[in-house]
């Protein structure tokens, strides 16, 4: 996995909006990082609580869906460019992540997940004796 470059996307790209679930769903924009210990994955969702967001693994997916409640708006709404909509992505999990342990925190709409590395995949030191 570390050898792997990085793919990056255009800045230009728009998050597309999907119509396929009964409903507007967004597809975040992530970054994913990886050290010896774990990957860790930082989902930009702008809108939503902690208590709104579904994070499932399953059968080598990680689904993340996070809800967006309505915003009230007092008053006459001169522009609008932030469209209302839930986040939706899926993602397939390599099996060198240990599922039993994967966390996830979500503050000021950034929902950042930690997916340990199963003890075999992590990188080791061997020591090289002299004779």
């Amino acid at each position: 996995m570390a050898e792997q470059a990085l793919q990056t996307k255009s800045r230009s790209e728009p998050t597309a909006s999907e119509h396929t679930r009964g409903g507007v769903y967004f597809s975040p924009r992530v970054d994913i990082v990886e050290d010896d210990k774990e990957l860790t994955l930082f989902a930009d969702m702008p809108g939503v609580r902690p208590g709104d967001v579904d994070l499932k693994y399953e059968n080598g997916e990680l689904v993340l869906h996070g809800r967006v409640q309505p915003r009230p708006v007092a008053g006459t709404t001169l522009l609008r460019e932030y469209e209302d909509g839930d986040f939706y992505r899926v993602f397939q999990v390599h099996e060198s992540i240990d599922s039993s342990r994967i966390e996830a925190v979500c503050k000021n709409g950034v929902l950042t997940i930690h997916l340990p590395k199963v003890e075999a995949a992590r990188p080791r030191k061997v020591t090289v004796r002299a004779e």
